[in-house]
């Protein structure tokens, strides 16, 4: 029984990485546009719309042709928006911005409906080789979790090298605590935006093709769900900050996974309802959100630490 249970677990903590690493690449994305302008991109969904058509419309080409004509053109796409849509509203309000940005969204996907969504249902079959499984103790694991993980780690492991290491980085981390001020200081705005769109689309590209490659059947708004419990991790990690929204987004998706895998089938489709009233909760004792939280624990531990030896002289 002790056994059994440990590798129930092990497979319940497997499966909740695997699926929270989907939201951490896309809370990364939404995090990185709105530190660098404002805005909060809700025509992000559409990037992993427009990638999961060009998998099924390349599908026959072979697996690189295809992965490679996804990233291309869900970067390009990226890229496109930003030059047609906000560019010209740069200096808007965030309102204007986001209400934007839902336009764009709901076009998008109209224009999917109309076109790409007709006829019979759509799908991209994973290729054999990616869903085969292994056990490992107990514990089933599929080359697409592996490489999901991967891939993940990558991404992540790339943005922190980006941003840390490189001009581009360092444009990008000014750009988001004061974009203003970046400005001012010889921060090139065109290059900035472009390039935190590019490297959104790079992502985007990268959750189309594993999700996609996970679900199967795809549908023009086959993102706004994935899209939504992102927003909301990010918001949960703050959106303020990259490693934050990530780390929020991936906590999400872990809890949600595991409520759906837990919870009483009477009550197993209200799933999201619990994670979301948890995060309510969240929201309401820390707005900022887990970054927020940490931040404040450690400045009250850092000022308890340098008022002691004060007051033990004073004591003295």
């Amino acid at each position: 029984m002790l056994l059994a249970t440990a590798s129930n677990f092990a497979q319940y903590a497997t499966d909740s990485i695997y699926y929270g690493s989907y939201f951490a690449l896309i809370s990364l994305s939404l995090s990185l546009l709105f530190g660098v302008m404002g805005l909060m991109n809700f025509a992000y969904g559409e990037l992993i719309m427009a990638g999961a058509y060009v998998m099924y419309y390349t599908r026959s080409w072979g697996w690189l042709a295809m992965i490679v004509m996804t990233i291309i053109i869900v970067t390009v796409l990226s890229l496109l928006m930003e030059l047609i849509a906000f560019r010209p509203l740069r200096r808007a309000e965030p309102v204007v911005l986001l209400i934007t940005s839902f336009a764009v969204s709901y076009g998008l996907e109209a224009l999917g409906w109309m076109t790409v969504g007709t006829g019979t249902q759509k799908g991209v079959e994973p290729y054999p080789w990616l869903t085969t499984q292994f056990d490992v103790s107990g514990v089933l694991l599929s080359k697409l979790e592996i490489v999901t993980w991967i891939v993940t780690g990558v991404l992540l492991l790339g943005m922190v090298v980006l941003i840390k290491r490189t001009s581009l980085g360092i444009q990008l981390r000014a750009s988001t605590e004061d974009f203003r001020m970046a400005q001012l200081v010889g921060v090139r705005a065109n290059w900035v935006i472009s390039a935190a769109f590019g490297i959104t689309g790079l992502l985007a590209s990268a959750v189309a093709l594993l999700f996609t490659f996970r679900s199967g059947a795809i549908a023009p708004d086959i993102g706004q769900g994935p899209l939504l419990i992102a927003f909301v991790g990010g918001v949960i990690g703050g959106l303020g900050s990259l490693a934050g929204a990530a780390l929020g987004g991936f906590i999400l998706g872990v809890v949600l996974n595991v409520l759906q895998a837990t919870l009483p089938l009477s009550i197993n489709n209200h799933f999201q309802l619990f994670a979301f009233a948890g995060v309510i909760a969240i929201l309401v004792f820390q707005p900022n959100g887990l970054i927020a939280i940490r931040g404040q624990f450690a400045r009250t531990w850092w000022g308890r630490l340098r008022n002691r030896p004060a007051a033990q002289q004073a004591s003295a």
